[in-house]
C-alpha cells in the first residue's frame, strides 16, 4: 500500500464519523422558525429556520417545532409524528389556491408506529382561495393514527373544495378538534367524507365555531362524530349533517348552538344523529330534515319550517338518576 493510500483511508475514517455526527444534529427533538429566519439554519433557537417546511426536515420523529416571533410560516405536509406548537405566538399559514397542511399517514415510516400530529395556535389564511386549512389522507396506514388540532383559526377556504379540516382516511384513526374557529369555506368547515371505505374514524370537536359555510361538520362512510360546547351558524345547507352511502356514521351533539343556517340538522340514509342539551334556532328552511333523535331536553324556536325530533328517552340527572 502506497503512503498516498494509507493517507487517503486515515483521512476517510476520520470523516465518516463525522458525517454521521452532521446527520444526527440534523434531526434535532426541537427546532425553531422565525420571520427573520433561513431555511439553511439548522432551525436551533439561536439560527432558526423561516418556513415550517424547511424545520420539518431538521426534526426528528416526535420532536416539535416552536415559533420564535410573529410571522407566516408557509404551508406544510406532514409525514412523521410530529408536534407543531406556536402558543401565544401570532404563527400564520397562508394557503391561497392550494391547502395549509397536508397529514399523509401511507408517507410515514413503518417503524413510526406512534403515527400522531399536533397541531397548536395556528392560523391558516386562504385568501379567499384556498382549498382546505388542514386535510388527513390515508389508507391502510392509518390505522390507529392520531390528529390533534388546538386553539386554531381557519378561515378564507373559497377555493374548491372548500373545506376547514377534512379527514378523507379510509384505514381508521381518531380527530380532535378543541378550542378552534372554523370560518368563510365553500364547502364543509369538518369533514369527515372518505370517498371508499368503511372503517371507523372517531371524531371529537369541543368549543368550536363555525360560521358561514355550506355544512358545518359533516360525517359519512364509518366515521363517529361527537360535537359538544359549541356554535355551528351561518351554513347555507345544514349546520350538522350525517349520511353513510357506503357505510354507516353517526354523530352526537350535546350543548350546541346550531342557528341561522339553511337546515338546522339533517340526516339521510345510513346516518345516525342524536342530540341533547342544544339550540335548534332561527334556522331558514328547515330545524331538522330526515330522523334527528333527541333526548328530550333540547330547545326549538323561530326555524322557519319543520323541527321534528324523535324521542329516544329521557335525559340523565346530574347526580345519576334517570
Amino acid at each position: 500500500m502506497t503512503k498516498s493510500q494509507i493517507v487517503f483511508k486515515t483521512l476517510l475514517l476520520c470523516i465518516l464519523p463525522l458525517a454521521f455526527v452532521s446527520t444526527a444534529q440534523a434531526q434535532a427533538s426541537r427546532t425553531w422558525v422565525s420571520g427573520v429566519g433561513d431555511d439553511t439554519n439548522p432551525c436551533s433557537r439561536t439560527a432558526p429556520c423561516r418556513t415550517f417546511s424547511g424545520a420539518i426536515s431538521k426534526t426528528a420523529v416526535h420532536g416539535e417545532i416552536n415559533c420564535l416571533d410573529p410571522g407566516s410560516y408557509g404551508p406544510l405536509t406532514i409525514t412523521k409524528s410530529i408536534t407543531v406548537d406556536c402558543h401565544e405566538i401570532f404563527a400564520g399559514v397562508t394557503n391561497s389556491s392550494t391547502q395549509g397542511v397536508l397529514i399523509s399517514y401511507d408517507s410515514f415510516a413503518v417503524t413510526d408506529t406512534r403515527k400522531s400530529v399536533r397541531l397548536r395556535n395556528i392560523n391558516y389564511q386562504g385568501s379567499n382561495t384556498g382549498t382546505r386549512g388542514i386535510r388527513i389522507i390515508g389508507g391502510a396506514a392509518s390505522a390507529g393514527s392520531r390528529v390533534h388540532v388546538q386553539d386554531c383559526l381557519i378561515d378564507g377556504d373559497f377555493g374548491s373544495p372548500g373545506r376547514g379540516i377534512e379527514d378523507v382516511r379510509t384505514g381508521g384513526g381518531s380527530l380532535l378538534v378543541t378550542n378552534t374557529t372554523v370560518r368563510n369555506v365553500a364547502g364543509t368547515a369538518i369533514s369527515h367524507a372518505p370517498s371508499s371505505g368503511t372503517t371507523r374514524v372517531d371524531i371529537t370537536i369541543d368549543n368550536v365555531r363555525i360560521f358561514n359555510c355550506l355544512f358545518g361538520v359533516a360525517v359519512s362512510n364509518g366515521g363517529r362524530m361527537v360535537i359538544t360546547n359549541s356554535v355551528v351558524s351561518g351554513c347555507t345547507n345544514a349546520g350538522l349533517f350525517a349520511e353513510g352511502p357506503l357505510g354507516a356514521s353517526e354523530l352526537l351533539a350535546d350543548k350546541v348552538v346550531i342557528n341561522n343556517n339553511g337546515t338546522g340538522i339533517q340526516q339521510t340514509a345510513g346516518g345516525t344523529i342524536r342530540v341533547g342539551n342544544s339550540e335548534i334556532t332561527n334556522n331558514l328552511t328547515n330545524g331538522t330534515s330526515g330522523t334527528v333523535n333527541s333526548f328530550g331536553n333540547n330547545r326549538t324556536a323561530g326555524n322557519a319550517g319543520a323541527t321534528t325530533l324523535t324521542p329516544i328517552g329521557l335525559d340523565s340527572h346530574d347526580k345519576g338518576q334517570q
